[in-house]
């Protein structure tokens, strides 16, 4: 496993991060303790860099992970929507409580879309940095899907740290195309700001392309890490090996592809019907002005509805 230093920080991460989504409630549900033996599983291969939000709900899931494993170098990223010094104090304190640690590695504003987006949080990255002083947190900053938030946190001092969306086909990508994303995170790093990458396989979208797109990820010299959500050990160990740069055993890539898929949306749908009209199979009824209803004997996992989706809500798991 491939180890890199996060910008100007002291902290030095695994090439694939554990994306923590995928095993909690908004997607896969898993029971609390299957999901940390497959983060226990990551951990033992070396993997030693785990990104999570509070509203993931999977705090508990890592926290169980690291109660049956003894290792002291783990870097745990999360993020919050909070705005205020005070909201980001609680979300701050949750996280240290159910995390049961006595400091946060990285603490990221979630989905920050601009300068002008960054300057609305000013106050709870203020605090940020207070919490930092006393020890609560080694490093800051922010998550994007927007080409405008990479820019604003490349020139902003209060931000240490980037984690920006990133795949081969640039699907979720907002403001900008994949070469204007690629120009603004390799300008993040000229300017020594640490960044890991989002979303490598596009929600879904790419998983029948997984060695290919994780590739372009892992190869992208100005990403220190990819998170990658990972729901079986089978695909722990597929995305150590690519990382890794190492070829896949044909029987360990029969029985990743040989797990189940199934298509999530986001409660946050506005129903615009964009998936249903880019469905070739009309899969997808939009009911009540959201788009819930997958008919499972027409749906055949293209992926087309996740790329059509304007706000990037619907994921492939």
């Amino acid at each position: 496993m491939e180890y890199n230093r996060l910008g100007q920080t002291d902290l030095v991460v695994s090439k694939l991060c554990f994306g923590a989504l995928t095993i909690g409630p908004l997607q896969r549900n898993m029971p609390i303790e299957v999901g940390a033996e497959i983060i226990r599983h990551a951990l033992s291969l070396g993997v030693n860099f785990i990104d999570t939000a509070e509203l993931y709900g999977t705090y508990s899931y890592i926290k169980a992970a690291l109660e049956k494993i003894n290792l002291d170098n783990i870097i745990i990223a999360t993020k919050c929507y909070a705005y205020t010094k005070e909201c980001m104090k609680d979300s701050l304190e949750k996280a240290l409580r159910e995390l049961k640690r006595d400091y946060i590695d990285i603490f990221l504003l979630h989905e920050q879309e601009s300068a002008l987006t960054l300057k609305g949080h000013e106050e709870a990255l203020d605090y940020l940095w207070e919490a930092k002083k006393a020890g609560l947190v080694r490093a800051i900053g922010l998550s994007t899907h927007t080409v405008e938030g990479v820019i604003a946190g490349a020139e902003c001092d209060k931000i240490e740290i980037i984690h920006p969306l990133v795949n081969k086909m640039g699907i979720g990508i907002k403001g900008g195309s994949l070469e204007d994303m690629l120009k603004a995170i390799e300008y993040a790093h000229k300017q020594g700001k640490g960044l890991y990458g989002m979303k490598p396989l596009g929600g879904g979208y790419l998983y029948n392309d997984v060695e290919d797109a994780l590739k372009f990820a892992f190869n992208n010299p100005n990403l220190a890490s990819v998170a990658v959500g990972m729901q079986s050990k089978e695909e722990v160990e597929m995305n150590i090996l690519i990382a890794s740069g190492k070829p896949i055993p044909q029987n360990l890539k029969n029985r990743v592809k040989a797990k189940p898929r199934k298509i999530v949306f986001s409660n946050s749908c506005e129903g615009c019907g964009s998936c249903a009209a880019r469905c070739p199979n009309q899969a997808i009824t939009v009911e009540t002005g959201l788009a819930q209803h997958i008919d499972s004997n027409k749906c055949v996992l293209c992926g087309y509805c996740v790329a059509a989706c304007p706000e990037f809500l619907i994921k492939i798991i």
